[in-house]
């Protein structure tokens, strides 16, 4: 199974709670709050790796929370937001 960080933004109760991905550009889901932010958190990545195992292609490399911390592309957000381990689990997907 892979298992990818996702960067879980929560601005309040007038906002929805955001979650993104560093290591997947462009995969992100939100929900009215956390609990459901982090429901659609797998299917947004499911979505996004979708044509990676349609196509055969290798799936984009997850960096460890240690790795993204020295990230100056995402250090701050680590340090300003919380952080969730979102599992995909690509044997379920493999015999597709």
């Amino acid at each position: 199974m892979a298992h990818y960080i996702a960067i879980v933004e929560d601005a309040g109760s007038d906002h929805a709670v955001g979650v993104w991905f560093p290591d997947l550009p462009g995969c992100f889901s939100a929900g009215d709050d956390l609990d459901e932010a982090l429901r659609n958190a797998p299917e947004a990545l499911e979505l996004y790796l979708e044509d990676f195992i349609r196509e055969g292609r290798p799936l984009p490399t997850a960096r460890t929370l240690t790795e993204l911390k020295k990230d100056p592309a995402v250090a701050d957000d680590i340090k300003n937001y919380m952080v969730a381990v979102i599992e995909f689990p690509t044997r379920a997907h493999a015999a597709e």
